[in-house]
């Protein structure tokens, strides 16, 4: 079987630093080609995927993605800079505007033209990793300082993006564009709008569903359904004007109202909202979950196979197996595993 381009990519809410370095193992094994850590108020992304990074072989390490309120443009350019010499050159930056909820109430910043403010780090963050002096706006009278290390300009930029404006960015600006909770049926669309409006370089689209594999297919999606349904319901309004903005308007009003108090683990999506859990997540045994796979395939360049926050050990080892890009493959022995 022909091997596919598939990537992982964890929550903000995943905080078991060992079982991160133990999945980045796993998948690096596996031939997984991206491992994907975001930044949310949890880990320090960069440090986890340093440590990463220093145990794996091949796969890409992709802080996916960076708050692009949480750290000057200067700081993001250095760590970029740093985990490119320490990973050998397989560090993916990614960066997002993030949402209301993170950026007033963790960072202490107003989240205003978030758009804007998401093409100002990416230029500048990118003209510093290119050599160039900083691009000042506030300290004008300064000298402008270049990075005190080699230039690595061949750092890639994958955007997070979902509104207009911000698409507009990644579209212009970035060598990749990660999307989250993008509906599966609407994502062959997304990306060639994308693409006509991306520069001319390549732009690597990288997203995939939810992804649980387990014996019992009920339990799966019982899994799958509360880190939707927590996304949809208690991270701001982003993701849920996102998916009413594709056509899902009255499923995420049902999700909306059938957790009033949600929760990461125990959130619900009922019986007419499914729709958008099929759109959303792949679930069930391992062959119902390779089938499920498929349509991602023909949508995304690379398949991120996203894993819920909390997932057992053997459920994340069993998923990673049934996605992974040539499914015969077998895991290696492992310092990390258990």
């Amino acid at each position: 079987m022909t091997a596919r381009r598939r990537g992982v990519a964890l929550t903000p809410m995943e905080t078991r630093l060992d079982v991160i370095v133990q999945t980045a193992v796993l998948a690096d094994e596996l031939g997984y080609e991206v491992f994907a850590l975001p930044e949310g108020w949890g880990l320090d992304s960069t440090t986890v995927l340093t440590k990463i990074a220093l145990g794996t072989r091949r796969i890409q390490v992709a802080s996916s993605v960076l708050s692009v309120w949480g750290r000057t443009p200067a700081t993001l350019a250095m760590a970029a800079a740093t985990l490119h010499q320490i990973s050998g050159g397989r560090y993916v930056l990614g960066l997002g505007a993030s949402t209301k909820a993170l950026v007033e109430g963790f960072h202490d910043a107003a989240f205003e033209d978030p758009a804007g403010r998401l093409r100002d780090v990416v230029t500048k963050v990118r003209a510093l990793l290119a050599g160039q002096p900083a691009r000042l706006d506030h300290a004008t009278a300064a000298f402008p300082l270049r990075l005190g290390q080699p230039p690595a300009p061949e750092v890639p930029i994958w955007v997070a993006a979902l509104g207009r404006r911000t698409l507009q960015v990644a579209a212009e600006l970035g060598d990749g564009w990660v999307p989250v909770m993008v509906a599966r049926d609407r994502l062959a669309g997304w990306v060639t709008s994308m693409r006509e409006a991306a520069d001319p370089r390549a732009l690597t689209v990288a997203a995939g569903p939810l992804t649980v594999v387990d014996e019992d297919a009920g339990a799966a999606r019982s899994i799958a359904a509360s880190c939707a349904a927590w996304y949809l319901t208690a991270m701001g309004d982003v993701y849920a004007r996102s998916v009413s903005g594709q056509g899902y308007g009255a499923e995420v009003s049902a999700i909306i109202a059938a957790n009033p108090r949600p929760s990461p683990r125990q959130a619900a999506v009922p019986a007419d909202a499914q729709v958008i859990l099929d759109q959303l997540a792949a679930y069930g045994t391992r062959d119902q979950v390779r089938e499920q796979l498929e349509p991602w395939d023909k949508a995304a360049d690379i398949v991120m196979i996203g894993l819920p926050p909390g997932l057992p050990w053997g459920n994340i080892e069993a998923t990673l197996l049934a996605a992974a890009p040539t499914p015969t493959a077998e895991p290696a022995a492992s310092l990390f595993r258990r």
